[in-house]
């Protein structure tokens, strides 16, 4: 329950002991709230004010959960920030509420519709795009000439088609290939070719001598055949290094015209009427603050509820600010099995840590710090709230497609980076994306439209070319979280129906980045 200080802090449960300060710039010290507390210090905007003395030791509680424990004495009307708190210790994966919350009994929406691209094997597109997949870095350069290319020369001739994806990344070789951790990345870019986006068209770029030969990227059976006679080979396949090319221009003149009549079927595909359900929504926070877990995370889980109950399917991430609320989830999973599964990615996510002797205190940015997230488990918090109130139905380890059958409330688990959160999603084979944020990120992704929230409405001011809803006008007081949620829903249905986002008007996006925990050799 949110209870609003008259537009001037924001309490977030009745027994929390601060407040955030939700007006722009921050108040100054003197000013007094209408509950009748005197500001000691200058609390800048998202910032805590401690509403009552705390005492040293004592938590410091924000969602009635601890964010803090007070390293000293903090005065009524101060601020509280970082500096002052020490975090609490995160919870051990032993002895957790397994599947203990009864799933909500909600009525099934019916009736909402999106005009999306329907694939051969039941799934849908958003976006009909034509990728071509690499299997190593080297040949970056050559793609990307390539791509230009097709998009001025042929592209025109294909008007149904919605661009040209040279799926570039940092991997393929210079790797310990076969050592553990190593099928993460590979399986990542096997399952983002087939990506619901690209409408079963596989097409492949290779130097020759990498470490990831297409044939293990993609294996015979591994991706779509438009003749049965081809089942047992392998993908269109560009090899750099084959004699047949000679001289650069001529690996660019094979690339275009193998381009052709993948274009063709893409071009033969329209947009056709389908129900909610076939959404796979993946949603993220990044450039986080204090408004994250007021605002648009809360604004994201309720539109994630409606997408549940449409039937549709719904991944949420990010390990590290997910672990301290491990119990949120272990206790909502739909069975013992899958809260079984939240432990055992969790725990493996602990133990990848501990190899680099990091920690989750390492999650948290200078900018979250600075938006008033004091620490990881503050950010935490708020980061849950986007994964609505629903049954978590299954978890997906990082790189893994979902299968057919798996719909409903997803706990995929990814890093908490932006880069590599999103491109794990895309593998899992999200269509839709829902990405809010504090401070402020120009992130995109060129293979799936990107929906940005803004959590604070002087964000949403300043880069209204840049952000696609305001969920600022929360802690306005124009509207509810509920309404908030709707308006999403209907928002994210247009935008999978082609609606571009202000990420694609702008054409902004950024760079696949894999998860490889393996060693570089």
């Amino acid at each position: 329950m949110i209870t609003p200080l008259r537009s001037l802090a924001i309490r977030m449960h009745p027994n929390d002991n601060v407040a955030i300060i939700a007006n722009d710039g921050g108040l100054p010290a003197g000013t007094v709230l209408p509950e009748g507390l005197t500001l000691r210090d200058k609390v800048p905007q998202g910032h805590k004010v401690a509403l009552k003395d705390i005492a040293v030791g004592q938590a410091v509680l924000r969602y009635n959960v601890p964010v803090g424990f007070a390293r000293e004495a903090i005065a009524a009307g101060s601020w509280v920030h970082e500096r002052i708190l020490d975090i609490p210790p995160a919870r051990e994966l032993q002895d957790l509420p397994m599947a203990t919350v009864p799933a909500p009994q909600w009525a099934q929406l019916e009736g909402h519709t999106f005009e999306g691209y329907v694939n051969a094997n039941g799934s849908v597109g958003t976006r009909n795009l034509l990728a071509i997949s690499t299997t190593v870095q080297c040949v970056a350069g050559v793609v990307k000439i390539a791509v230009e290319r097709i998009e001025r020369e042929l592209l025109p001739m294909y008007p149904n088609v919605d661009g040209v994806v040279g799926l570039e990344h940092t991997y393929g070789c210079g790797v310990a290939i076969d050592a553990p951790g190593a099928e993460i990345p590979i399986r990542t870019l096997r399952n983002i070719s087939l990506n619901p986006n690209f409408g079963d068209e596989v097409m492949v770029v290779s130097l020759g001598c990498e470490k990831l030969q297409p044939s293990r990227l993609l294996p015979p059976g591994s991706f779509p055949v438009h003749d049965a006679r081809d089942k047992d080979k392998g993908p269109d396949l560009v090899c750099l290094q084959d004699d047949e090319h000679v001289g650069f221009m001529s690996m660019i003149d094979d690339i275009v015209q193998r381009a052709r009549p993948h274009l063709a079927r893409l071009n033969a595909r329209r947009r056709q009427t389908v129900p909610a359900s076939a959404l796979v929504v993946g949603v993220q926070c990044g450039g986080s603050d204090a408004f994250s877990g007021v605002t648009a995370n809360p604004a994201v889980g309720y539109m994630a509820d409606l997408i549940v109950r449409t039937g549709g399917t719904v991944m949420f991430s990010e390990n590290t600010e997910v672990r301290d609320a491990v119990e949120q989830l272990t206790s909502r999973a739909a069975t013992f099995k899958v809260a079984q599964d939240v432990v055992r990615e969790l725990g493996w996510y602990d133990q990848y840590l501990d190899r680099g002797r990091a920690d989750r205190t390492a999650n948290t940015t200078p900018g979250n710090k600075a938006g008033g997230l004091s620490n990881i488990a503050e950010k935490a918090m708020g980061s849950i709230i986007k994964s609505g109130s629903g049954a978590i139905a299954s978890v997906l380890a990082p790189g893994d497609k979902l299968k057919p059958d798996q719909k409903g409330l997803v706990f995929a688990a990814t890093p908490a980076s932006d880069f590599i959160c999103g491109t794990l999603q895309l593998a899992a084979g999200m269509n839709v994306h829902v990405f809010t944020t504090g401070r402020g990120t120009p992130y995109g992704l060129q293979a799936c439209p990107v929906v940005k929230v803004a959590t604070r409405s002087d964000l949403a001011r300043r880069w209204h070319d840049l952000m696609d809803f305001n969920a600022g006008q929360i802690a306005d007081g124009a509207m509810t979280i509920e309404e908030a949620g709707w308006a999403l829903f209907h928002m994210l249905l247009e935008t999978a129906s082609g609606k571009r986002t202000w990420a694609e008007h702008w054409k902004l996006h950024n760079a696949l980045v894999l998860f490889n925990p393996a060693p570089i050799t």
